[in-house]
């Protein structure tokens, strides 16, 4: 994990294989333009694409429309978003930013050079720059190489969880995926973190993002280490082994990865452990008492040992009748209750394969029970 060696060379090699779309942005920029945060701190560990944030020491929306693309600004953040060769670039012109009060959203102050602008930033490790114009050198004012090197996660500054404390929400995040310990004075500032002076909206977005990641079961848990939020019992654990649940058949696009990982961590609870003691002795005792659960329940009832839901997911909900109301009315049944009774039954033995293949043996079965009063056929 260690960083390769900071000369321009290198640096020049790795940022034209990683993002050789930047090419273009090199040739339209008049002002000075930089790759900043997560894709220098990536470009550093040898790791795949991140996403492309530059920063422009001028006019964002200006360099944007240079390159010729459909251009999404944000005038309040002085911010643009475009497409290079396939690829989402935001742009930002360099700012500094000050907050009214904790967990508000930030004033900005457009028209800050650099160095000011990565000192808004969260982590040292966000805040590097590499400049696409000129040698393409590291520029690393805060230590951010030095603290890769050493597997250490560090603020920038006092206040960084005041000013946005879903800053605490990203350090777990970071320290999960890349496997980093979290520096003591960042701890103790940690530690301190209020979360709920942020909106729950915000809180919320951050902790999905979290939870998205194959990591973010380990981040929850470093959250509650911190005594920033609370964890169902056993929710890191239900966490990681739901979400790995989602990566194999039958269950792979079952629910959203990051939404079941989240409920999983921290609630609330629905019906999984219902669903986990539950031991259905026939298909359509289990079709019974799975019908009209969350996706997110039945995966975290798998995950709690109902392994009864594999063959649900991938037989038994997807059986139905050829047969529906109309049938039954054509064949002399009037409307009323004794439709869906009918109906149903020849459901149940189709499940439990009590009914031979067919339109006319759903359709006796059904006319049966229809007409049978109590159900039975």
């Amino acid at each position: 994990m260690t960083p390769p060696p900071n000369h321009s060379e290198s640096i020049a090699e790795a940022l034209e294989h990683m993002h050789p779309e930047l090419a273009r942005v090199r040739e339209a920029a008049m002002d000075p333009v930089f790759l900043v945060g997560g894709a220098v701190r990536d470009l550093l560990l040898g790791r795949g694409r991140a996403d492309i944030d530059l920063v422009v020491e001028g006019d964002a929306e200006e360099l944007a429309r240079s390159l010729g693309a459909k251009v999404t600004s944000h005038e309040r953040f002085g911010t643009a978003k475009l497409t290079l060769n396939g690829h989402e670039v935001d742009i930002a012109g360099a700012r500094s930013e000050s907050y009214p009060h904790p967990g508000a959203l930030p004033v900005v102050e457009p028209g800050a050079d650099l160095a000011a602008d990565l000192y808004r930033r969260d982590f040292t490790i966000n805040a590097m720059a590499i400049p696409l114009r000129g040698e393409p050198q590291l520029v690393d004012p805060y230590g951010g190489q030095a603290d890769l090197a050493a597997r250490q996660l560090r603020v920038l500054h006092q206040q960084s969880f005041v000013d946005d404390p879903t800053r605490a929400i990203r350090a777990a995040r970071y320290a999960a995926r890349f496997g980093l310990t979290v520096e003591a004075e960042t701890l103790r500032l940690l530690r301190e973190t209020k979360l709920d002076t942020v909106s729950a909206e915000r809180r919320d977005a951050e902790l999905l993002r979290l939870a998205g990641e194959r990591t973010g079961p380990d981040g929850f848990a470093l959250l509650a280490k911190w005594g920033l939020l609370n964890l169902r019992e056993g929710g890191q654990v239900l966490a990681q082994e739901a979400g790995d649940l989602l990566t194999g058949e039958p269950w792979v696009g079952i629910a959203a990865p990051d939404r079941v990982r989240l409920v999983a961590a921290l609630g609330p609870v629905g019906r999984e452990a219902e669903l986990a003691a539950a031991r259905p002795a026939r298909p359509s005792e289990a079709v019974e008492i799975a019908r009209g659960c969350d996706p997110s329940e039945l995966v975290l009832a798998r995950a709690l040992g109902a392994e009864w839901l594999d063959d649900y997911l991938a037989e038994w909900r997807n059986i139905t009748l050829e047969i529906d109301g109309g049938d039954l009315i054509a064949a002399g049944l009037e409307q009323g209750p004794a439709l869906g009774r009918g109906l149903e039954t020849a459901l149940r033995m189709k499940l439990d394969g009590e009914l031979q293949e067919g339109r006319e043996a759903e359709l006796a079965a059904a006319l049966e029970a229809a007409r049978s009063g109590d159900g039975v056929a």
